[in-house]
């Protein structure tokens, strides 16, 4: 009666109204198989009393009767197994739907995906990023040379072999200030090859050592003005 109303009827409620049919359909089998072996459990008591009285007669009658509620019973057995059997397919075509109706749904989700998904917007949007990540190393590069520049490495290398020599100079002013505190025997040492002629003339005349004395003490005199100098820079 449901095109009678317009009322349209899901193939998950036709399935899950014939579910419901066959479930009560069984029960009644159940049922009617109950009833059918309580009957039988009668008719053997009947036929045990009958066999005692000798009413051999009435004994076959209802050995008949007997025989055909079995079957009876067989029956109502082979038909819950056939109705179990439409059960569960129906059950397994109402498993079958439901995933179908997913994978409709999947299905849906997965076009609508597919039609926003612009494939050449998504390639330009591709190619735009990789040309602004170029431009941007390209930038990146640009400024590290402009901070060098900057920055000034060629004076940097002239101040710092600037500050090198001073440094060396003021050690080698230091040593020459110590070597000439020494004693005289150390100050004969570090006058080198040079101050060796002029001690062999002192041991051949008393009159040479009397002139090499005013060499030396200029030496010390011009150390120690450049010391000074040092100093007060």
């Amino acid at each position: 009666m449901e095109w009678l109303f317009g009322k349209k009827v899901t193939p998950e409620e036709m399935l899950r109204k014939n579910q419901r049919a066959l479930n009560k359909a069984m029960r009644d089998l159940d049922r009617e198989k109950a009833r059918m072996e309580q009957q039988e459990k009668k008719i053997i008591a009947d036929i045990k009393k009958m066999a005692k009285d000798g009413q051999m007669d009435a004994v076959k009658i209802m050995a008949k009767d007997l025989v055909r509620t079995r079957k009876y019973v067989k029956k109502f057995m082979l038909m819950k197994a056939n109705i179990q059997a439409v059960s569960l397919k129906i059950q397994t075509l109402r498993s079958q739907n439901a995933m179908a109706t997913a994978m409709r749904g999947v299905t849906k989700a997965m076009a609508s995906m597919n039609r926003q998904m612009n494939m050449p917007q998504i390639q330009r949007i591709l190619q735009e990023f990789e040309k602004q990540s170029e431009i941007m190393d390209m930038k990146e590069e640009m400024m590290n040379d402009a901070i060098d520049d900057a920055m000034g490495e060629d004076d940097d290398e002239e101040e710092t072999d600037t500050v090198v020599t001073q440094v060396l100079d003021e050690l080698g002013l230091q040593l020459n200030d110590q070597l000439s505190g020494l004693p005289q025997a150390g100050g004969a040492l570090t006058t080198g090859g040079a101050k060796t002629p002029v001690a062999v003339g002192a041991g051949a005349g008393g009159g040479a050592s009397g002139g090499n004395s005013s060499p030396l003490s200029d030496a010390d005199a011009d150390l120690q003005a450049r010391l000074d100098n040092l100093r007060r820079e």
